[in-house]
């Protein structure tokens, strides 16, 4: 059976190092294929030894600082996924950012045919695609990086994140396929009770989901405390939240 890779990154102080050993737990517990897990990141401290750390691959640009936003904000850094060569990896890869929870099985995410799947983006009408969760073959997209190099202020002025370079791109190449609705969903948009009702009733697991993006606010922690991070938004305390990130 083929080894796939499960990848991950890792930069600056948003996330610590618990987020990228959770997520090792809950693919390890949620995945049965043979698989290695990576962490791509700045800086390693923290990470269970188990884990595979590698630095960000260094791909030629020079402005790998906080002022610039293809290294810091909207994900731009997870273009590196797409180097080639990714040190010694091969194969086929799914991507899964930090800030998700694992909710059931995710063989099925190796299963489908096809060159890139991404998640439809949940508040767009057009073809972009929610990067939290990818999956690619390992060298496949090196062109993207090239692209950056080569024209970034034009392709940065195109768009406004990561995901909309990528997934706008690939579906220009006609590369871009989408997962089946509801195997990757919104806390925000899917989980949490509507209106009002969420000051009453927890966020619950939509039936079929896979796995639950925490995209913005609030984030895993915050749901286990019942912290919202929004004004408007109301948050009570997500037991399965808590019993599964980790």
């Amino acid at each position: 059976m083929t080894t796939v890779n499960v990848l991950c990154i890792k930069w600056g102080k948003k996330y610590g190092p618990d987020y990228v050993n959770k997520l090792h737990s809950m693919v390890s517990r949620n995945l049965t294929l043979p698989f290695r897990f990576i962490c791509l990141t700045d800086d390693a401290v923290g990470i269970d030894s188990h884990i595979e750390v590698k630095d960000i691959p260094a791909v030629g640009f020079k402005d790998f600082d906080e002022r610039h936003p293809w290294s810091f904000g909207h994900g731009w850094l997870k273009v590196t996924s797409f180097a080639d060569p990714l040190y010694d990896l091969t194969g086929p890869t799914l991507f899964i950012d930090l800030d998700v929870v694992i909710v059931d099985n995710i063989d099925c995410f190796f299963q489908p045919k096809g060159e890139f799947y991404v998640i439809k983006e949940w508040d767009k009408s057009d073809d972009t695609g929610n990067t939290s969760v990818y999956r690619y073959e390992i060298g496949a997209h090196s062109d993207l990086i090239d692209l950056l190099k080569n024209h970034k202020e034009r392709e940065l002025a195109k768009v406004r994140n990561e995901q909309e370079f990528v997934t706008q791109n690939l579906s220009k190449q006609g590369k871009l396929q989408y997962w089946p609705e509801g195997w990757c969903v919104s806390f925000k948009r899917h989980c949490l009770p509507k209106g009002i009702m969420n000051w009453f009733k927890p966020a619950v697991i939509p039936k079929g989901a896979k796995i639950v993006a925490f995209h913005g606010k609030p984030n895993p922690p915050d749901a286990v405390a019942g912290i919202s991070g929004k004004w408007y938004r109301r948050v009570l305390p997500v037991q399965w939240v808590k019993d599964m990130w980790q």
